[in-house]
């Protein structure tokens, strides 16, 4: 049950702080999970098929597409008729989708089943902030959106670690079994304990016109645009960056599947650390004051990892300090960014939170492409990452001045 809406107020959440984090993380940690879960598999593939390792970047690329793509009808999809039963019908998609790629017999048929379970996983990070916004706004929002932040990167920290193991006693075949488990557990849960948090369902959202009205709504809105802009740019540096390391750390650096999966814990535990000092930090400061700074703190770890690569052969310690220096930063921004991005459009959270999760992926997307596209996987990593948060210290500084022009 819901309170009446006042004016400049949200109903009354019908699931606690604690709750709605718990299912957010769950929820958003579909995605990264399904990828990370992946990489370490991805030279074993190669094998494994008798293909190409550009046929193998492929299946990764196609999964992107497909995440990013879908979040765009799947958030609309919520508004209209509620997070619930999205959820379900996405999730059971996921599933389906990872025992075809169990069973694919062909690098073709992977591809193709990496693409569906890309589209079912995009109701993960779409609804999970929806359903955050759906409740709560303000400190407590950034709160939530802290603490799933923390909670998310444990799946993209793990992942890569059973990966490994899996491959070290199991053939490829295991990672996509250990995906379709995850799948079933979490429609289960959703099928069984989540409450509809869409106060207000409208099918009109759904319709062409209501799609157009509402996307249009949020990219003429500098308030959706900035922040959403420089997550795209941060978090989807953050993506690319797993197309890449594993090219580099294993192929160059020398590293094992199972060492390699033990090795992102560095990139993970950064993130983690820097989500319990924002978790810290918003005690004492407001959430926003610390954007700065975090964007700030992401650039140097771009250029630092720029200056590594091309100032020395890659190492484990010359590619992985950077990146901790990138992933702490990230956990400082997330929360506000999120926050500020979805707090002006209740009656569209989840046209807006899938707008922002389709710029994160597509910035992933596009940075992955580059990097297929530069031939070289050292080079890439040296340039593409190191870019985009450039880029997206220029678009949150430039932002900041015209708000005291």
């Amino acid at each position: 049950m819901t309170r009446p809406v006042a004016p400049g107020d949200i109903a009354a959440p019908v699931l606690s702080e604690r709750l709605t984090a718990a299912f957010g993380a769950m929820l958003v940690a579909l995605g990264p999970v399904s990828m990370a879960l992946y990489t370490p598999a991805m030279p074993t593939l190669v094998a494994a098929f008798g293909t190409t390792m550009g046929a193998v970047k492929a299946t990764l690329t196609l999964y992107f597409a497909g995440f990013a793509l879908a979040q765009l009808v799947c958030g609309p999809l919520s508004d209209a008729y509620g997070r619930r039963p999205v959820l379900i019908g996405f999730l059971a998609l996921y599933v389906a989708a990872s025992v075809g790629a169990t069973l694919a017999p062909t690098v073709e048929v992977l591809m193709a089943m990496r693409l569906v379970q890309g589209v079912g996983a995009a109701t993960g990070v779409a609804i999970s902030r929806a359903i955050v916004r759906d409740g709560f706004t303000g400190p407590r929002s950034a709160r939530i959106m802290n603490t799933i932040g923390i909670w998310l990167a444990l799946g993209p920290a793990l992942s890569p670690s059973i990966g490994g193991l899996l491959l070290a006693v199991a053939d490829w075949h295991a990672v996509f079994v250990a995906m379709i488990v995850y799948g079933a557990v979490l429609l289960a849960l959703i099928a069984w304990k989540l409450p509809e948090t869409n106060a207000a369902p409208d099918p009109a959202r759904i319709r062409p016109a209501g799609l157009v009205r509402a996307y249009g709504t949020l990219l003429r809105d500098r308030r959706f645009m900035v922040p959403s802009t420089v997550i795209g740019l941060t978090v989807g540096g953050l993506y690319a960056l797993g197309t890449m390391l594993p090219f580099v750390l294993i192929d160059r650096v020398g590293l094992s599947p199972t060492a390699f999966g033990a090795g992102m814990l560095f990139q993970s535990g950064s993130f983690i650390l820097g989500g319990i000092a924002t978790k810290l930090l918003m005690r004492r400061v407001d959430a926003g004051r610390l954007v700065t700074p975090g964007v700030l703190l992401c650039a140097l770890g771009g250029v630092l990892l720029s200056a590594s690569l091309f100032l020395a052969a890659p190492s484990f310690l010359g590619v992985m300090g950077p990146v901790a220096v990138f992933a702490f930063a990230l956990a400082m921004i997330m929360p506000s960014l999120t926050t500020m991005a979805l707090a002006p459009f209740p009656t569209i959270a989840g046209a807006a939170a899938a707008l922002m999760g389709f710029l994160q992926m597509g910035g992933g997307f596009a940075g992955s492409g580059v990097a297929a596209l530069t031939g070289d996987a050292v080079v890439a990593l040296a340039t593409v990452v190191p870019t985009m948060t450039v880029a997206a210290l220029v678009v949150h500084l430039a932002a900041g001045r015209s708000r005291v022009d």
